[in-house]
């Protein structure tokens, strides 16, 4: 696949460098000189100094014969005026843009970004994506990742298993033998940096994280079992009041949850801006570095911290801080990948990675095949994929004990009829079932090929 990246940044860059892993064709566009050389220097693809809305730049770029751009520079309008001009000028088949202002999101003004107006096929709002994964996280703790399939009705869940945790050491046939009834399948597991697909025989370890595959309804029994009761916070700590801080505080208060939030955020006029927005929420003015004014917001007391400012640094020191001072658990919003490696020996309990959301809602849509959905795990070592099966798809018919499946792949559950089901040997998939995938990076090709729709389907 031939595609054009408008935007070097860190969103840009992820995206290029998990395209041409997979030998896709990939150019990249920027008007910073020292971006383009860094792309360049360390990718596998080409670089072209210039504005990414201008006719003459994506020429040569080749959009002539580009499959796809993909519209990530800073600025929205460009974002819409590069895909503007890649229909009109190159009609390029598919548009994706990242629109940050949420005045152009509003649902009375969606018919903006129709084929008739400003043709954007997917629009990729990174705050509202990171927002609603921070908003899972604060109502599932417990959970490192949570991600939703199947119209909500799947949910992909990371749990650590803790020494105290009951279901370690014990084979996961056993598992299944022990909770007839609970539809969860452990799909992956990460064990000293090193992630592989477990068989039936394997046990869980103390230090493991579990990437597990349930239903909506069983995720708090899923994570029980493996020793996480800890309670929804009620006192919670914002540290940022951006687009992400305030996306969450508004949602929080608009649940009508009994959650008591104080939002700190260092701009004087962005403060009164958010206080002017929200109702119920505290909003206190400085810097979530000084000791004192977490003390203001009580932070002693508080269950959660959730660092949200665009630093790294000042959400990964504040949380420290924070829970130095008292305060029971933090979430911290990490951008820069080098920071996650050692976040947990610094005693972040979780984190989200916004390039890996942004990158995750690109792949749906560069996947071949009925893909509805994607995840990126540890930084495209896999990914969890939502794709339907059509009735050309080799999936179709044979039990699954019998179709001598990939190494790299796992089923993790099946969506049919509004009914989510349990894979088993005994399973057959059957036409329009909605198929929720763990893949190694290794297999994602052969996942693919799994649901492509074959000339024979027309």
């Amino acid at each position: 696949m031939k595609v054009i990246i408008c935007g070097a940044g860190q969103v840009g860059y992820g995206i290029a460098e998990r395209l041409a892993a997979e030998r896709n064709d990939v150019s990249v566009i920027d008007t910073s000189p020292d971006l383009i050389r860094n792309v360049r220097d360390t990718l596998d693809v080409r670089g072209f100094v210039g504005h990414g809305a201008h006719p003459s730049i994506m020429a040569e770029a080749g959009a002539q014969e580009a499959d796809m751009i993909i519209a990530v520079t800073l600025y929205d309008e460009i974002n819409m005026v590069a895909c503007q001009v890649a229909h009109s000028l190159f009609n390029v088949p598919t548009k994706i843009a990242r629109i940050r202002a949420q005045s152009y999101l509003q649902s009375r003004y969606m018919d903006l970004f129709s084929r008739d107006h400003l043709p954007i096929d997917v629009i990729i709002s990174p705050e509202l994506e990171v927002g609603e994964m921070v908003l899972r996280r604060i109502a599932l703790p417990g959970a490192t990742d949570v991600v939703s399939f199947a119209d909500g009705q799947v949910a992909m869940v990371a749990i650590e298993c803790l020494e105290e945790c009951p279901v370690i050491n014990t084979p996961l046939a056993q598992l299944t033998e022990l909770f007839p009834d609970l539809p969860s399948t452990v799909v992956g597991v990460s064990r000293n940096g090193s992630l592989f697909i477990p068989r039936s025989a394997d046990q869980l370890m103390a230090g493991d994280l579990a990437y597990v595959v349930t239903t909506r309804e069983q995720v708090r029994r899923t994570l029980g079992l493996f020793g996480h009761e800890e309670t929804e916070a009620t006192r919670i700590v914002i540290a940022g009041g951006g687009n992400i801080g305030l996306y969450v505080a508004r949602a929080m208060e608009r649940k009508q949850s009994s959650a008591r939030i104080k939002l700190i955020e260092s701009d004087r006029t962005r403060a009164v801006s958010v206080a002017d927005q929200l109702h119920r929420t505290v909003v206190l003015h400085g810097s979530a570095l000084e000791q004192k004014l977490l003390l203001e917001a009580d932070i002693a007391h508080a269950d959660l911290m959730v660092a949200l400012t665009n630093d790294d640094q000042v959400n990964i020191l504040s949380s420290v801080i924070a829970k130095r001072l008292g305060c029971k658990s933090n979430l911290v919003l990490i951008n820069n990948p080098t920071y996650h490696e050692f976040a947990n020996t610094l005693g972040i309990d979780a984190h989200v990675n916004p390039r890996a959301v942004t990158i995750s809602r690109v792949l749906q849509h560069v996947r071949r095949g009925r893909i509805r959905g994607v995840h990126n795990i540890q930084r495209g070592a896999a990914e969890i994929i939502e794709a339907e099966a059509l009735e050309t798809s080799p999936l179709v018919g044979p039990p699954l004990g019998e179709q001598g499946l990939p190494d790299g792949m796992r089923v993790g559950a099946v969506y049919r009829e509004g009914k989510v089901i349990k894979p088993s040997g005994s399973l057959r998939i059957k036409p329009k079932d909605r198929v929720v995938i763990f893949a190694m990076e290794s297999a994602v090709r052969q996942v693919e090929q799994l649901f492509r729709v074959s000339l024979e389907f027309f």
